[in-house]
């Protein structure tokens, strides 16, 4: 069921993009505002029909151009969650489900309601949802069209950061049960990075990169259409213990990290998100200094900038932690690949909604 996408165009603004997402599989399509996404979506959808566009499921086209084909929306079995959610203020949170659905079935539209945490909310009517619960019907009620296409449009800008970071968890665990191709379109890199299985970097209506999020991270014409200060990387983790003074350990393939409070009971995986330019390299091990993250590790390869900056890839066991250096600091530490390090990070450097839980372990999908 994997989903192809191919779509060019000269309005409203240039665009030549194609890809395709394997079932199961969660694209992000990253960019900054008026780059494209939004308008990619769209064609996917049916809203839009671009000048030349293809886009099938499992090989039946949705649309294709080349052979005069153009479902309907109501005829392309995609299931779309909006940025505003757009649910009906007069109906409850089961009714807003159902009418999604080719024939209504309670019991079905309070299962899905059960699948994305509204146990027992089902009577409730949108006024009496917080933003982040109106988010969740949103996606149950995509979810009642038994998608074989699930779209997401900066589904998580409406509400507050706190609420993002509960909403994260909860998609990372409801992917286990998703088996359609997810393309979600997102400006935020961070949700990229903790949501994602491979990004798509759009530019002014072009394909700049596509790959693993570890690649694209890693791939500098990306970096430039995202904003070079998006660098980072994705450690696994696995939480240790919660301490006294507010902060929780985590054990890293190269050390502990000490980061602020994070949920989870001691042994729950995590994913941390490091941004280079928070990373400080020493040829030894320092002392006397506030941070408290110092890991051991070696230079793997340096990347020159356009600039004065350069990135220095750090191997810490089978993992890399990237830091974004000066290419005078690096003259004057006379870095090389193979060269013994330490990165040093700020416990206090790590925001919040940089960590989430990974993944549970692989099972046979439901």
């Amino acid at each position: 069921m994997a989903l192809e996408v191919m779509a060019q165009g000269e309005t409203p603004i240039p665009l030549n993009v194609s890809f395709r997402v394997e079932p199961g599989e969660l694209l992000a399509l990253v960019g900054h505002s008026g780059s494209g996404k939004t308008t990619l979506l769209r064609c996917i959808a049916g809203l839009w029909t671009p000048p030349r566009a293809r886009v099938t499921v499992e090989g039946t086209p949705w649309i294709d151009t080349s052979i005069k084909v153009n479902l309907p929306p109501y005829k392309r079995r995609a299931g779309l969650v909006f940025q505003n959610y757009a649910l009906f203020p007069h109906m409850s949170a089961a009714q807003n489900v159902m009418a999604a659905m080719e024939h209504s079935d309670a019991a079905e539209a309070e299962r899905l309601l059960d699948l994305v945490n509204l146990q027992g909310m089902a009577h409730r009517k949108p006024a009496q949802l917080s933003g982040g619960q109106q988010q969740r019907v949103a996606v149950a009620r995509a979810l009642a069209r038994k998608p074989q296409a699930l779209l997401l449009d900066e589904p998580f800008s409406a509400v507050d950061r706190a609420t993002r970071e509960k909403l994260y968890t909860e998609i990372i665990a409801l992917r286990r049960h998703l088996k359609m191709p997810v393309v979600l379109v997102t400006h935020d890199v961070n949700e990229a990075q903790l949501l994602a299985d491979r990004m798509a970097v759009i530019e002014k209506g072009q394909l700049v990169r596509e790959g693993t999020t570890a690649d694209v991270m890693a791939d500098a014409a990306a970096l430039h259409a995202m904003g070079i200060r998006e660098l980072a990387v994705m450690l696994p983790a696995r939480l240790s213990e919660h301490l006294p003074d507010g902060l929780s350990r985590l054990d890293t393939p190269s050390g502990p990290i000490f980061v602020p409070t994070v949920e989870g009971a001691p042994g729950t995986r995590i994913r941390l998100r490091i941004l280079a330019h928070e990373v400080i390299l020493s040829r030894v091990r320092p002392e006397g200094l506030s941070a408290q993250n110092i890991l051991a590790g070696t230079v793997a390869r340096i990347v020159p900038g356009s600039g004065p900056g350069m990135i220095v890839h750090v191997a810490v066991g089978d993992q890399e932690i990237l830091a974004r250096i000066t290419r005078r600091a690096a003259e004057q530490m006379r870095l090389h690949p193979g060269d013994n390090v330490h990165a040093i990070l700020k416990s206090m450097s790590v925001a919040r909604d940089h960590v989430t839980r990974a993944a549970a372990p692989e099972s046979p999908r439901d």
